[in-house]
């Protein structure tokens, strides 16, 4: 029997039970759109987090620190620890070295201090952090109120919220305003050696204000990710917390290893480069410079497992509305088969094979599953982008930025789609074996 014999015939079965039918391919939509709607959200979520990780910077960083043998695990006391030769200082040469290497786009330096801002006459404690001009892209700043910084130096400030409420419970009425920045700066000691080239090996803390004028406050603190301590309070542009030379831990960790000059050193660096795929190279060449390096690779793929199992469950759960709808198929084709013995047994009598009475139920079974999966799908979808809409209403009234928690890829389509034929045909197994195995005479003589 031809395909199109076959097609002809199965369509036409398929429109005599149109109410039956359709509740069938009904069902197999319900199923394919639970199954899509469940991972749309899981893909959703992980696109979602992806993006964000990376707008921050994190995934394509990694963290400089100095070698260090104050703590060294195994290292026995004081006293008998000897150096690393390869052990170099984080001063601003180094970080003009790094900064040379290929595919590396930015090297900054991670500056915070403790310190006492002064506003509308009293004073309130905070940790300062210096913000790079690239943070501005990390995302953390989306539906802030007021604005970003308006030059890498600008004489400006931005408060976390939770800072900002201390100093004025109406956080909206701060933008504008001006503060006092109360700081210890570090000055380097005259030279009194008798060679000049010598440096001093100490420095001064000079008491120093600075103001600033409010532009911004932020709900998350961006700045609290690594080599820093503390999170950041009040926030500066970067270049203007490098020039107020602010005295900060890593000065005293300085003096207490006798290794204080008046070349001033960073405590960690963070250098960006063009792509994660780029990060595992430059870690290994900066360890060959005498630093220590990590980065957050290891965490990337725990998150990427994470979210591969997490769209496995779903994917699991999902499977057991269409499960279900493989029921239905079954007892559709169970009842055609007994509405059609005295049909099925015309056929074998003219001369179709039991092949040909299988591929009739397979077809109908597969134009069941397609059309089931086409509709499916496209209900995922709606479903999906409802509950993208309900939560984007609730972000809006909590004042956050919206977000999309939902997202059908085109494999997803597809995917979907040929999953629900899939079943659909595994079902028809049965009744069709069923269908192929009927004596013609017996089927004849049936009413």
């Amino acid at each position: 029997m031809k395909f199109r014999d076959l097609s002809d015939l199965a369509f036409r079965n398929l429109r005599e039970a149109v109410l039956r039918n359709s509740l069938t391919t009904l069902g197999v939509a319900v199923g394919v759109a639970s199954l899509v709607a469940m991972l749309s959200l899981g893909v959703g979520l992980q696109q979602l987090a992806t993006s964000r990780l990376n707008k921050s910077g994190l995934f394509d960083s990694v963290f400089v620190t100095p070698k260090s043998n104050l703590r060294r695990p195994g290292g026995g006391p004081p006293a008998t620890r000897t150096p690393d030769a390869k052990a170099r200082p984080l001063d601003e040469e180094a970080r003009a070295e790094i900064s040379r290497m290929p595919n590396v786009i930015e090297v900054y330096p991670q500056i915070r201090f403790y310190t006492e801002v002064r506003f509308d006459g009293k004073p309130y404690a905070a940790m300062v952090a210096g913000m790079p001009e690239s943070s501005k892209a990390s995302g953390a700043f989306d539906g802030m109120q007021g604005r970003f910084f308006s030059s890498p130096s600008a004489d400006e400030a931005i408060l976390q919220v939770e800072f900002a409420k201390e100093l004025n419970p109406q956080t909206s009425a701060l933008v504008g305003k001006d503060l006092v920045l109360r700081y210890a700066e570090r000055q380097s000691l005259a030279s009194q050696a008798s060679d000049p080239s010598e440096t001093s090996g100490g420095f001064s803390v000079v008491p120093k204000e600075k103001h600033l004028r409010i532009i911004g406050v932020v709900e998350t603190e961006p700045a609290s990710g690594f080599g820093g301590f503390g999170n950041g309070r009040l926030l500066i542009p970067l270049s203007l917390a490098e020039t107020l030379r602010a005295a900060q831990v890593n000065d005293l960790r300085d003096i207490l290893r006798d290794t204080s000059s008046d070349k001033p050193t960073y405590a960690s660096l963070t250098v960006r480069v063009k792509s994660p795929s780029l990060v595992e190279a430059t870690e290994a060449k900066l360890k060959d410079l005498g630093f220590s390096a990590f980065s957050l690779l290891d965490v990337s793929k725990s998150l990427a497992i994470f979210f591969s199992v997490f769209d496995l469950l779903l994917g699991i759960f999902g499977s057991l509305a269409l499960a279900v709808a493989t029921l239905g198929i079954i007892n559709t084709l169970v009842m055609a088969i007994l509405e059609r013995r005295r049909e099925i047994g015309v056929l074998k009598a003219l001369g179709a094979a039991d092949r040909d009475v299988k591929q009739l139920f397979f077809v109908e079974a597969g134009v069941m599953g397609l059309f089931g999966g086409i509709l499916g799908t496209l209900l995922g979808w709606l479903i999906g982008r409802t509950l993208t809409l309900g939560t984007n209403i609730y972000l809006h009234r909590q004042n956050l930025p919206s977000v999309n928690i939902s997202s059908v890829p085109w494999w997803l389509v597809l995917g979907g789609i040929a999953f629900a034929i899939l079943v659909s045909l595994g079902a028809g197994l049965y009744p069709a074996s069923r269908a192929a195995r009927l004596d013609p005479v017996q089927a004849l003589r049936y009413e």
